[in-house]
């Protein structure tokens, strides 16, 4: 985790919950993970308009969070799968909830 202690207000845990899942593109990942175990390529062409390496960033931050496994296998070429981990796994009403919230805010504001 990037933070040491949150010792502080109310708001401190949704803080150290945006500091764990915010940015641009965790959020997404973690939504498509949900699925299924994926490859490194089928997660990017999942969420789309990604770079490699911003994807390679965010994964490793949530690997380092411990929300993400990533298993590497000793062949050729290399295989790499992403998966939730049981902590991870925990955001699934969250990430549901957002993407219910996503689409009722789209539906309103495209009126």
């Amino acid at each position: 985790m990037r933070f040491d202690n949150y010792n502080c207000s109310e708001g401190c845990p949704v803080e150290a919950a945006l500091e764990v899942i915010g940015g641009k593109w965790k959020g997404v990942a973690l939504y498509h993970l949900l699925e299924s175990t994926k490859r490194f390529s089928e997660l990017q062409r999942d969420i789309g308009n990604i770079t490699q390496r911003m994807l390679t960033k965010q994964l490793r931050e949530l690997e380092q969070d411990g929300l993400v496994h990533r298993e590497v296998y000793p062949v050729v070429p290399p295989k790499v799968e992403y998966s939730l981990t049981s902590k991870g796994n925990t955001l699934r009403p969250i990430l549901l909830a957002l993407r219910d919230w996503g689409g009722q805010y789209v539906l309103e504001t495209s009126k």
